[in-house]
């Protein structure tokens, strides 16, 4: 019988090579692609980078080589690391803090879609052999003494080892980093290592107290002026380009160009994941200030509250991290409706179903003032995109209606997607339809997505990828803008001027000063020059 520590160490470097190797099928393939590494020099790169993330795995995990932890922790990096390397061969996405928090952040509905057999099959066969050495060596027990020796041994083994090895490769090691960023967040499990570590310890270094923002914010509007109505919808995984509003060959906007809408069709996103996105979006800040800020404070919707209107957000999905905690907030998600409502989820029509009588339940006093309802989809959110339409918006055919989009044609991802924007379309346009029946109140809706979407292209699928390296679809996103007369007459609102503003450059960051000044909020935390309307006033 093999005794500890040895066979602990022997059971660290098996694994340890397992992960490095077939665990990292993804890195090995994307680097058999570039022509920076080829032939005999490229073999032999390879084989020593596949000996450096072995040996940076044995330091990393030298800490947790304690009798009663080893198993565990390298269990778990073994079966995250399975995971890993199925969602990154099956839809092209890398593993950064972005996408972790992403994952940490999804609920039981999202990842329901991602489940299959596929997946089951992925997780086994890369796992199974290296659980089985985990859990199939015996180790005995030995003196506290020594195992702290084995352990300060093993980490420095596997970080002198892995100093050398890159020394030996430098010159195409920083050249490959530095030319294919990209490359790193497929170093697995490192990669997800990284991340849950970043995630553990950026808290640390903000102040955790939430700030208060817009603390002298008011209406400035007459009083006697009548109370406006105003929907904020923050859609799901929108690519700007699959919307015939602005351009695209396929009429998925058939409802919506019916209206009298404004399509902005140069919007960047904050970000490429719900989590990088959301937050961002709603804050004071822009996207640079916001990814280094020192300290978290109150959004948009904290602020239009203090100023003293009625703020309501309604989800139809996995929540609103977070922006919505100091306002009245539901889900209708797990709502039961014999139409809408099937297997845990709803279409977003049944938010439409609750509004009014949600909006008849916050207090009058702000009533009187305005209403701002935040409305958040479920839009297009993959893979399932076929469960986002019914079968009347399914304009498409024949569309994907699998959960492993890259067993499907490519253009009948297309399709799926597609579909569901259709249906966000008639969404859209059924809520302005409820908008105009409001008894010539000033109402008024914008459309903004949190983020875009890949569907096959250079085989990548879904979101996530890091914003210096995600291609355009990801970051490219909708924005739709629709005024009752009675609205831009209060607000002075020149719309020839508005539709002018549509093949401008604008952001998520003009989102929360832009709402300001629709709202005719008056504020320090607002600023002039980041209201995509001001001109327009």
């Amino acid at each position: 019988m093999l005794r500890t520590p040895w066979s602990l160490m022997r059971m660290v470097l098996l694994v340890s090579l397992w992960l490095a190797t077939v665990c990292n099928l993804p890195l090995w393939l994307a680097l058999w692609h570039l022509p920076d590494v080829s032939g005999l020099r490229g073999a032999l790169f390879g084989l020593v980078f596949s000996l450096m993330i072995a040996s940076a795995i044995i330091a990393v995990s030298a800490g947790m080589t304690w009798r009663w932890t080893a198993r565990i922790w390298l269990s778990l990096l073994v079966v995250v690391a399975a995971f890993s390397t199925h969602y990154m061969r099956t839809y092209g996405i890398v593993v950064d803090t972005p996408m972790v928090t992403n994952v940490l952040q999804t609920d039981w509905r999202e990842s329901r879609d991602q489940l299959s057999w596929r997946l089951a099959w992925t997780v086994a066969w890369i796992s199974g052999p290296a659980l089985w050495v985990i859990w199939r060596v015996p180790l005995k027990r030995i003196s506290l003494v020594r195992q702290c020796l084995h352990n300060l041994a093993l980490f420095a083994g596997g970080l002198i080892a892995c100093v050398l090895l890159t020394v030996a490769v430098f010159q195409d090691f920083s050249s490959l980093m530095r030319n294919h960023t990209q490359l790193r967040y497929l170093i697995n499990p490192l990669n997800a290592v990284y991340a849950l570590g970043e995630i553990a310890f950026l808290p640390t270094q903000r102040d955790r107290r939430l700030h208060p923002l817009g603390e002298d914010a008011r209406i400035v509007a007459d009083p006697k002026a009548e109370a406006p109505l105003f929907l904020l919808v923050v859609g799901e995984t929108a690519r700007s380009g699959n919307f015939s509003l602005n351009g695209y060959a396929r009429n998925t906007n058939p409802q919506l160009a019916q209206e009298n809408v404004q399509s902005f069709r140069n919007v960047m996103a904050c970000g490429t994941s719900t989590a990088a996105s959301l937050p961002c979006m709603f804050s004071h800040l822009g996207k640079e200030a916001f990814e280094a800020r020192q300290h978290d404070s109150e959004n948009l919707l904290d602020v239009l509250q203090r100023a003293g209107y009625a703020v309501f957000w309604l989800d139809n999905q996995s929540g609103c991290k977070g922006l919505c905690n100091r306002i009245p907030h539901t889900n209708t998600s797990e709502l039961k409706h014999p139409r809408l409502c099937s297997g845990g989820e709803c279409l977003d029509e049944i938010m439409l179903e609750r509004l009014p009588s949600l909006i008849d339940e916050l207090p009058a006093e702000r009533r009187a003032k305005g209403t701002v309802v935040v409305l958040h989809p479920m839009g297009s959110h993959g893979p399932a995109y076929s469960r986002r339409s019914p079968p009347a918006f399914k304009a498409f055919q024949p569309e994907c209606t699998s959960k492993t989009l890259s067993d499907c044609r490519r253009e009948e991802v297309v399709n799926a997607y597609d579909n569901s924007i259709v249906y966000t379309d008639h969404v859209l346009a059924e809520l302005i339809g409820w908008l105009k029946k409001q008894n010539h109140r000033p109402t008024g809706l914008l459309y903004i997505a949190d983020h875009g979407e890949s569907l096959g292209e250079n085989n990548l699928y879904l979101h996530g990828l890091p914003y210096a390296i995600a291609p355009e679809v990801q970051k490219k996103v909708p924005l739709i803008t629709w005024f009752s007369p009675a609205f831009s007459q209060q607000r002075s609102l020149n719309m020839s001027c508005v539709a002018g503003l549509r093949d401008q450059a604008w952001r998520h960051d003009h989102l929360f000063h832009t709402m300001l000044g629709l709202m005719q909020v008056e504020t320090s935390a607002y600023q002039a020059s980041l209201d995509m309307f001001r001109t327009c006033r």
